[in-house]
């Protein structure tokens, strides 16, 4: 809930002592250290404090980024990206379960050949009929996956013989490899195939995590830890680590106490004024790391009770771009992060290769959108609030208790919209009920941070009216066909330059109809324990390589000592 300690007006503060501080922390921790210097460095345990919790480990249900990470580091994909994040074609991509592959002739389908050594966790060997299991689950619409519009030119695969998967696409396209090996995660057939597909959001089945990646779980206490170890057996190599724990938070600030008090390794979400803390800590380190995170807050276009109806204040598009002029963005921006923060101009973060920071602008100007507001037939009332044909308004603004920032931002924005006349009460929730209005566009307004995609295609999972069906993840409901067909257009085209120039006039309709204004793209700042050495960082998940971070034998703690078996 708000605080009134933190209803302060927008100023900038500079903090010159904390930068000089953040800067010295962050010299030589940008990049990877040094590589492993054999099997004597394999061992010890990396405890990761999370605000929130694990909400499911099937990977086509992910809702949160420790969903993602937890079902990453359980399960394969065919091929992963490599680190330069190409999406276009198969160069740069390394095989995962599939040794090899050959494309057709017409490149309408594409041979994938599974290593033979895959297994996964409970010992099955993987089979090209969990390859066609797996599209198909994404492809069910009973199963919701988020995914779905994201693999519409994948059409089918089939089984040439038990390693052997075929993939079948409706038409050649530059990201089509990208699309099927990127989007689907293998999932087992024999686990899952028996539980009716609209159950497995809740089934007990699907809190197996039997994958055949390089960490299998060991044990999941809801609301308190889930513990991975090394699969000392699998097909790629053991991880260098025994264990992998993700400890779980109520909050923000008790996940950020648990790293400081030693109680985990690592957090990946240093605040600014927590940077401070770490100058001249002989134990841990500050690293910051690339994403492809952006922080928006969202107007719901659709009635929350009754969303096959436009939303009373929202469903106009006019007081949509009215209270977007009331917002200073840049103020806002000095507020809460001081000279750390990046502001994003548009539904994208500056990481990926569409970006546009020339984009026009619904400019901040106050004096416009009380304007704006009084034409669209919004009248101030006695008490400051407008009201049309007896409705006030006002609404609710929805943030998860786990953020920090998004709370800071919510007080500054409902100080913003209550000097043009609009009333907001701040609806902060933990991170479960806050997802479940996500789902359900039960909500009036919300502070949503997104994590895109490499490729284009990933933003018609967030803006495109296909996105909107049950589980999508265009949580404002905005749907329009112009938008649609240039987002099409963007995945399709195989010139980066045409790529880039449909994806300008996608974002330029968007930002011109407002259903979100664009805030920041989040620091991606994370405290580290010294003794924990990392590899290659990627926009797409710092964890991608976390089966090869290592921890030097002479450097190891007595947590490190508890090697394979399970923590009591």
């Amino acid at each position: 809930m708000t605080r009134p300690a933190f209803l302060f007006p927008l100023r900038c503060n500079p903090r010159s002592a904390l930068l000089v501080l953040f800067a010295a922390a962050v010299v030589g921790c940008k990049g990877t250290d040094s590589p492993s210097s054999g099997t004597g460095d394999v061992g010890g345990t990396l405890v990761i404090a999370i605000p929130g919790d694990v909400g499911t480990l099937v990977p086509g249900l992910v809702a949160s980024q420790a969903d993602r990470q937890v079902t990453d580091m359980l399960y394969d994909r065919l091929a992963d990206i490599g680190d330069e994040m190409v999406t276009i074609g198969d160069k740069g991509f390394k095989p995962q379960l599939a040794e090899r592959w050959q494309w057709a002739p017409d490149s309408l389908s594409i041979a994938f050949m599974l290593n033979p050594r895959a297994r996964w966790h409970d010992g099955r060997p993987v089979r090209a009929s969990d390859v066609r299991f797996s599209v198909a689950l994404i492809k069910d619409p009973a199963f919701g996956s988020p995914a779905a519009p994201l693999i519409g030119n994948v059409d089918s695969v089939s089984v040439k013989d038990s390693l052997t998967a075929v993939a079948w696409f409706k038409k050649r396209a530059p990201e089509q490899f990208y699309d099927l090996v990127y989007q689907i995660v293998i999932v087992p057939e024999h686990i899952l195939a028996n539980t009716p597909v609209a159950q497995l959001k809740t089934a007990d089945v699907a809190r197996r995590g039997i994958g055949s990646g390089r960490f299998r779980l060991a044990s999941w206490q809801p609301g308190q830890r889930i513990e991975l170890i090394a699969d000392t057996a699998n097909y790629r190599g053991r991880a260098k680590l025994d264990r992998v724990v993700f400890a779980s938070s109520p909050d923000f600030n008790s996940a950020a106490a648990r790293f400081f008090s030693g109680e985990a390794d690592m957090f990946e979400m240093l605040r600014p004024e927590q940077i401070g803390k770490l100058q001249g800590d002989t134990m841990r380190k500050v690293v910051r790391y690339p994403s492809f995170q952006y922080a928006y807050l969202a107007f719901n276009l659709v009635d929350p009770k009754q969303t096959s109806r436009p939303h009373p204040i929202f469903g106009d598009r006019a007081v949509r771009r009215a209270l977007t002029m009331a917002v200073d963005r840049r103020a806002m921006l000095r507020n809460v992060f001081d000279t750390l923060g990046t502001l994003i101009y548009g539904p994208f973060p500056g990481t990926v290769a569409v970006a546009d920071t020339g984009l026009p602008q619904i400019p901040f100007d106050t004096v416009k959108s009380r304007a704006l507001l009084d034409s669209s037939g919004w009248v101030q009332g006695d008490d400051g609030i407008r009201v049309k044909n007896d409705r006030r308004l006002e609404f609710g603004l929805s943030t998860p208790s786990s953020s920090a920032q998004r709370h800071l931002y919510a007080v500054l924005l409902q100080a913003a919209f209550r000097r043009v006349g609009a009333a907001v009460t701040l609806d902060e929730t933990d991170f479960a009920t806050f997802a479940a209005k996500q789902a359900t566009h039960g909500f009036d307004a919300e502070l949503a941070v997104y994590v895109t995609d490499p490729s284009p295609s990933g933003f018609k999972q967030s803006w495109t009216t296909a996105g909107i069906a049950r589980d999508g993840s265009n949580f404002p409901s905005y749907s329009n066909p112009v938008v649609d067909a240039l987002l099409d257009s963007a995945s399709s085209a195989f010139d980066p330059s045409r790529t880039k120039s449909y994806a300008r006039r996608a974002f330029e309709t968007i930002i011109d109809d407002a259903p979100g204004i664009w805030l920041y793209q989040p620091p991606t700042i994370a405290g580290l324990h010294k003794r924990i050495r990392t590899t290659t960082l990627r926009p797409d998940g710092y964890w991608s390589h976390i089966a090869d971070w290592w921890i030097p034998a002479g450097e190891r703690t007595s947590r490190d000592q508890i090697g394979l078996r399970a923590a009591q």
